[in-house]
């Protein structure tokens, strides 16, 4: 299913920025002045690093995705700026392409870029709107272009996030219906470019094959931003924070076994940058609660909120290579949480940060 999201996870209101740049606007056709105009730019700039320093906050590492970010939002309040001054009338083109693995806070991202737009204007609601394949292709003739058509509609007024967009194409197949998804998508980008935005996501090599396969797609995209991998160092940053986020710490021997854990677990296949810290946490929480459960006496509050080294050493990533190997789960434990389509990144999508 599509997933309709916004920043604080229902319908955003009207912002009083958006508020007091139609009243400027009005303003300004009945004669309002310059002072007026450039209150409203102000407003506009002030918006907009609210959002900027939200990300500098709330997201660890990604400093070269928050300068392409900062970039574009400096050049969209400048625009407005020059717009105000009769300098230019051309809406700018804002469809996106974000490439990188799992985890490293794509969708994230999207959200913000989708605030961002909204505050500025260039969007009415600024919602959030998250596809895949499945969303958008049909499955006889005929069935395609009514059911893209109908997701793009409620991505109107926001942004449209489209994960794992290369499997669109599918030149192989000659009774695929990716195709015409293209197409549609081809045609709502240009001429609906005023309603809505399209950010495109995946791996960096499928993406580019993606593109050159649909030169017409990559023509209209106008900013591709490469998300990299987290460091060793950054993941240990994310770990903290969301073991602060669930009221728990590691002990000074769970902290070594943590770090220990990650340099292993990015080595082997199918490592998901902070999705995989977020499981891997979730699992040693589970092996935590079977220890004290298992003890004689109720646990204090100290063991209660202190993750140990055991909790963590007990993952099948510390054994053996040779034995961990290809019966080895997405995130290094159990092998029935492989994915059972073969893709890398369809582990519970819902969440890329």
């Amino acid at each position: 299913m599509s997933q309709r999201l916004d920043t604080m996870g229902a319908p955003l209101p009207p912002s009083e920025e958006l508020e007091e740049a139609a009243e400027s606007e009005q303003g300004s056709e009945n004669g309002g002045s310059a002072a007026d105009q450039f209150s409203d730019t102000e407003s506009a700039r002030a918006a907009v690093n609210d959002v900027l320093e939200e990300m500098d906050r709330e997201f660890v590492g990604l400093d070269s995705v928050k300068t392409r970010i900062r970039e574009i939002a400096a050049l969209l309040v400048i625009d407005r700026l020059r717009e105000e001054n009769d300098l230019s009338s051309e809406r700018p083109t804002l469809h996106m392409s974000f490439t990188g693995r799992p985890g490293t806070g794509k969708t994230a991202v999207a959200l913000k870029m989708a605030d961002i737009f909204h505050r500025l204007g260039y969007v009415e609601e600024g919602h959030l709107v998250t596809v895949t394949r499945d969303e958008l292709v049909g499955q006889y003739v005929g069935h395609t272009a009514p059911k893209t058509k109908e997701v793009v509609e409620t991505a109107y007024g926001g942004v449209l996030f489209i994960d794992e967009a290369y499997y669109l194409h599918r030149p192989d197949n000659e009774r695929d219906y990716g195709q015409e998804a293209i197409e549609v998508l081809l045609q709502t980008m240009e001429q609906d470019r005023d309603k809505f935005v399209v950010v495109f996501a995946g791996y960096k090599e499928p993406m580019e094959e993606f593109f050159r396969a649909n030169p017409g797609m990559g023509s209209r995209v106008a900013h591709h931003i490469p998300f990299p991998d987290y460091t060793v160092d950054e993941l240990m940053q994310i770990a903290h924070m969301m073991l602060e986020q669930q009221g728990y710490e590691l002990s000074e021997e769970g902290e070594q076994a943590f770090r220990e854990y990650i340099e292993l677990r990015v080595e082997q296949p199918r490592f998901a940058n902070g999705r995989s810290i977020r499981n891997a946490i979730e699992r040693a929480r589970m092996r935590q609660a079977n220890r004290l459960f298992g003890a004689k006496e109720a646990p204090s509050r100290e063991e209660l909120l202190t993750i140990e080294g055991d909790d963590i050493r007990k993952s099948s990533v510390f054994a053996d290579e040779q034995d961990a190997g290809a019966e080895t789960g997405p995130d290094g434990d159990t092998p029935d949480e492989a994915p059972s389509n073969g893709r890398a990144d369809n582990q519970d999508r819902s969440e890329e940060e």
